[in-house]
C-alpha cells in the first residue's frame, strides 16, 4: 500500500471533477466540517468489482466477467470482503474497499417481514464498488493523500494514474445556477392521509403493540437538470457531515445526511441516533426559542430515549459484555434548516463478530424504525404506500482494514431517469399531534424542496 499527500489548489468540487463523469463514481462529502463529525472526504471511480442484489438475486461483476448467484447478500458480501482483507491502521480511516449502501429493504434479510408495499423506482437493494485505489481530503490539516491499496493493481501505477487525473484538471467553477420552473413535487400521501396514518400509529400504541413508530412520505418530481448540478445545490443549502455524491450505475444518490448509522474503527462501535426535531428560526431571537424548545422538549426526550434503549440493545448483541455506553444523550445540533436532539451509543466488539454481523445486529437503524423494532417495520409497510428503497437505509464504506462508516440515508435525493425521488417523516409517539408531525416532515424536507426549486 502507497499513502502520498499531494499539493493541490483545488476544492473538494473541483477534485471531483476527476472522477464525476466516470463509471461508479463517488463523493463521500463531509461538507459539514467541524471537530466532532466530517473530518474527511473520499473520492473514487472505476471500482475493480461491482457487487449489487436484488431480493436474493446477486450480481458481482468482476472486470468483463459478470457472475449470477442466488442467497442472501450479507453472506456473499462478506465472502467478497474476507478475500480483500488487509491488515493496515493509518490516521486516515479508509484506505479503500467497499463504497455503496445497503437499501432499508436490506431487512428483509434480517427478519422475516411483510412486503406490501410498491416498490414503483425498482433500483438495487444493495450496491456496492471496490475500490483499490481513492483520493481522501483531510479537513482539519486541509491536506490531500491519494491511496492504492495494491490488491489489484501494481500500486505505483495506480499512484500515478490518479495523479495524472489530477493533474489534467482545470479550474472549475461551481456549476451555473439554472433557471428552474414548473417542478411540480407529488407526495404519495395527502395531507389528511398522513395525518391518518400518524392516527392509525396512535391506535397502536394505545393497542400497546408499539410504542413509537417512524412515518415517512414519499416525494418525486420530474426534472432535467444534472445530477451533479442539483448535487452542488444541496450541498451548499444544507452541508451536512455524513453527505455524498455517488452513480451507482442505475441512477445517482444525492444525500446531505446529518446521521450516523454505525462507524467502526480499531473494533470500536458508534451509532449516532436523531430523535427531536426544530426548524430554524427566521430571526436570532426565533432561533434561540426554537432551540431551547427542543431542549425543553419532555416529549423528544423520551421519543430519543427510547431509540438510545432500542440502540443499546441492538449493539448489546456484538458487544463484549459491559463495553455498552451512553457519552451523550441530549446533545444538540444545529444544521441549516433545522435543529435536532442527537445521543451516542458506544460499544467494543466482541472477537468473533465482523463488520457485517454488527450492521445485521442494528439494520435498519432504530430512529428511522421505531421501537419495538420489528412490529414497528411491519406498522411502516402497512402504512406507507411504497417502498422505501435507498430511503433510511445506510450509505458509506466499508474498508478493507477493518475501518467501516455509515449514515442513515436520510435528505437524501434519488434521481434516476429524470425523476427525483426523496422521502420525510418523524417519530410518531402517543402523544403526537398528527397535524404538527405531517408540519415536521416538511420541515425536515425544506432543504430538498429548495434544491429542486432552485430557491434561495
Amino acid at each position: 500500500m502507497i499513502i502520498e499527500k499531494i499539493e493541490t489548489c483545488y476544492s473538494a468540487i473541483e477534485l471531483f471533477h476527476a472522477f464525476k463523469d466516470e463509471p461508479y463514481c463517488f463523493w463521500l462529502d463531509s461538507s459539514l466540517q467541524n471537530k466532532r463529525l466530517g473530518n474527511y472526504s473520499f473520492m473514487g471511480s472505476n471500482p475493480f468489482l461491482v457487487f449489487k442484489s436484488k431480493e436474493h438475486n446477486i450480481t458481482i461483476t468482476e472486470g468483463d466477467h459478470v457472475q449470477n448467484v442466488k442467497g442472501n447478500p450479507f453472506d456473499k458480501l462478506r465472502e467478497l470482503l474476507n478475500k480483500y482483507k488487509v491488515e493496515s491502521a493509518h490516521a486516515i480511516p479508509f484506505l479503500g474497499g467497499a463504497v455503496g449502501y445497503f437499501a432499508y429493504d436490506m431487512g428483509h434479510h434480517i427478519e422475516r417481514l411483510p412486503r406490501a408495499a410498491i416498490d414503483d423506482v425498482g433500483i438495487s437493494d444493495c450496491c456496492f464498488g471496490f475500490y483499490d485505489s481513492i483520493l481522501a481530503i483531510d479537513h482539519q490539516s486541509n491536506e490531500v493523500h491519494i491511496i492504492a491499496s495494491g490488491l489489484k493493481d501494481d500500486p505505483r501505477t495506480a499512484l500515478d494514474k490518479l495523479k495524472g487525473k489530477i493533474s489534467g484538471l482545470s479550474p472549475h467553477l461551481e456549476p451555473e445556477e439554472q433557471q428552474v420552473q414548473n417542478v411540480e413535487i407529488h407526495s404519495n400521501f395527502t395531507k389528511e392521509g398522513y395525518m391518518e396514518a400518524v392516527q392509525r400509529i396512535k391506535d397502536y400504541i394505545r393497542s400497546g403493540d408499539i410504542y413509537q413508530a417512524n412515518l415517512t412520505q414519499r416525494f418525486k418530481c420530474s426534472t432535467m437538470e444534472e445530477p451533479f448540478s442539483l448535487y452542488c445545490r444541496l450541498r451548499t443549502l444544507n452541508p451536512a457531515p455524513f453527505a455524498g455524491y455517488m452513480n451507482f450505475g442505475e441512477g445517482y444518490i444525492l444525500s446531505s445526511s446529518p446521521e450516523r448509522f454505525i462507524k467502526i474503527k480499531d473494533r470500536m462501535i458508534e451509532t449516532r441516533p436523531i430523535k427531536g426535531t426544530r426548524p430554524r428560526g427566521k430571526t436570532p431571537e426565533e432561533d434561540a426559542a426554537n432551540k431551547e424548545e427542543l431542549l425543553s422538549s419532555e416529549k423528544d426526550k423520551s421519543e430519543l430515549l427510547m431509540i438510545v434503549d432500542l440502540e443499546r440493545n441492538d449493539l448489546g448483541k456484538v458487544s463484549k459484555p459491559g463495553s455498552v455506553k451512553v457519552p451523550e444523550l441530549f446533545y444538540l445540533e444545529e444544521y441549516a434548516t433545522v435543529h435536532h436532539l442527537v445521543s451516542t451509543v458506544v460499544g467494543e466488539m466482541r472477537e468473533d463478530i465482523d463488520n457485517l454481523d454488527v450492521v445485521e445486529a442494528a439494520f435498519p437503524g432504530g430512529s428511522i424504525t421505531g421501537a419495538p423494532k420489528i412490529r414497528a417495520m411491519e406498522v411502516i409497510d402497512e402504512l406507507e404506500p411504497t417502498q422505501r428503497n435507498i430511503y433510511t437505509g445506510s450509505i458509506g464504506y466499508i474498508g478493507f482494514n477493518g475501518t467501516m462508516d455509515l449514515n442513515i440515508a436520510i435528505r437524501t435525493i434519488v434521481m434516476k431517469e429524470g425523476t427525483a425521488y426523496f422521502q420525510a417523516g418523524g417519530g410518531i409517539v402517543w402523544d403526537s399531534n398528527p397535524e404538527m408531525e405531517y408540519v415536521e416532515t416538511l420541515h425536515k424536507a425544506r432543504a430538498l424542496f429548495r434544491t429542486l426549486r432552485n430557491e434561495k
